[in-house]
């Protein structure tokens, strides 16, 4: 058999070489996806045999784009470069490749799913999946590779938090070795000139920017923070006296006492507040057992050395101290801990008011280069979209309650004209 050598930069190998058999992949315009894609198929096409020893002979490998035309005019072309060495045959009218080894590689649409029927696979890609019906993957094209344990490739931008996204997040949690999510942004690519990037993220809105080249998936909310609230800080200020917030949306070891869903992640947010407003120090976020989370909570607080630690009160509250309780003797740590609540407000509301008028007052500062600076941006931005996840926000916005901010009004925040305008001043920094 003829050998094939192909180049991969870093992040296409690192999708490539990866194990689980289902690859879920956002991907950045221009990063090299379709090179990728159509690399895959050739190598999956010349297999005989799978890791899982099935035979494979009878067994086709589809590419499948959200049309027939779109999957030809993006990867035929190709593909048939790319494999002339090991191409037996071509069908050009129906987009299928013969290979020497008698298996078939075949160019599909979803919008046709009854060609997608009757036959037995090895591999697919599916190709812009965001702009598919997930039926043609759930209900048509899953069932094809059960009998010899197939593989496929899930890979596109980004268009929202669809079905994708739902797919994605799957694969990002998934414990086992059957899924694995990447991201695969324009920029990973090296022969991409840095200048055509920075170029795109001057003149191009920032949604559009980060969805398209950062492959993020953006979804459309409701324009409660904008891009323009956003404002960082390079070195802590002086003054001001740090709070702990905690979102304790589920624990890894007891689901049972959530009901906010598995994909949902605790949060702490350290926040020093003083007369110029907030600045958020950090905010950990991730998916972990009581205990851990417990004693995560304890180390913020030492290490910001917290005034308070506000808690969202219920349930998971409850299931947490026990082990606070043990952790403060053993780290010999005592913040006063709080119980914060939604109130008689939806939680929609409360983080509104919590925050939008910081916000619009530029009176919420971030951490210059903190890491949780993008999944921050990218909830505020979602928000209140339902289908994004805010536990980041959420944890945030309960500083409202937890701290006692030492503050006096500026003249140039127009405080005395609210009051002789008879306004009832509630509290001058949110603006309400």
């Amino acid at each position: 058999m003829p050998d094939l050598n192909f180049e991969l930069h870093d992040k296409q190998l690192q999708i490539f070489n990866s194990k689980a058999r289902l690859k879920v992949c956002a991907a950045g315009r221009r990063g090299g996806k379709t090179f990728l894609s159509a690399i895959t198929l050739l190598i999956e096409g010349l297999k005989n045999e799978n890791e899982h020893g099935y035979k494979l002979s009878d067994k086709r490998v589809f590419y499948v784009a959200p049309t027939f035309d779109q999957g030809k005019r993006i990867i035929w072309d190709l593909i048939k470069d790319l494999g002339k060495e090991v191409i037996q045959s071509t069908l050009e009218n129906q987009a299928i490749i013969t290979l020497i080894n008698g298996r078939k590689i075949e160019i599909k649409g979803a919008d046709r799913p009854d060609t997608l029927r009757g036959v037995g696979l090895s591999y697919v890609v599916l190709d812009e999946y965001a702009f598919m019906k997930p039926d043609a993957w759930e209900k048509i094209l899953r069932p094809t590779l059960t009998d010899v344990m197939g593989s496929a490739l899930f890979i596109g931008t980004p268009e929202g938090k669809n079905h994708f996204y739902d797919l994605y997040m799957q694969a990002a949690n998934d414990e086992t070795s059957t899924m694995e999510a990447f991201t695969f942004c324009s920029m990973d690519n090296p022969t991409i000139d840095p200048t055509e990037i920075e170029e795109a993220r001057r003149t191009l809105p920032s949604a559009i920017f980060r969805q398209e080249y950062e492959a993020s998936f953006t979804a459309s909310g409701g324009m409660v923070f904008t891009d323009d609230m956003i404002q960082y800080m390079d070195d802590e200020p002086d003054e001001g006296t740090w709070y702990v917030a905690v979102d304790p949306s589920g624990y890894a070891d007891l689901e049972q006492v959530t009901s906010s869903g598995n994909t949902d992640e605790c949060a702490i947010a350290c926040v020093k507040v003083g007369p110029y407003g907030w600045y958020i120090g950090d905010i950990f976020h991730g998916k972990w057992g009581v205990r851990e989370t417990a004693t995560k909570v304890l180390r913020a607080a030492q290490q910001y050395k917290a005034l308070k630690v506000g808690i969202e009160g219920g349930s998971l509250k409850n299931a947490m101290m026990p082990y606070l309780n043990d952790e403060m003797m053993r780290l010999r740590t005592y913040p006063s801990i709080d119980a914060v609540t939604h109130g008689s407000k939806k939680k929609t509301d409360r983080i509104i008011w919590a925050l939008q008028g910081r916000f619009e007052h530029g009176r919420i500062w971030f951490r210059k280069g903190a890491e949780y600076v993008r999944p921050l941006e990218s909830q505020l931005i979602d928000f209140p979209n339902p289908l994004a996840h805010d536990d980041l926000i959420d944890a945030l916005a309960y500083i409202d309650q937890v701290a006692q901010t030492d503050w006096e009004p500026d003249p140039d925040d127009g405080i005395e004209e609210w009051e002789e305008d008879g306004f009832d001043l509630i509290n001058p920094i949110t603006g309400y």
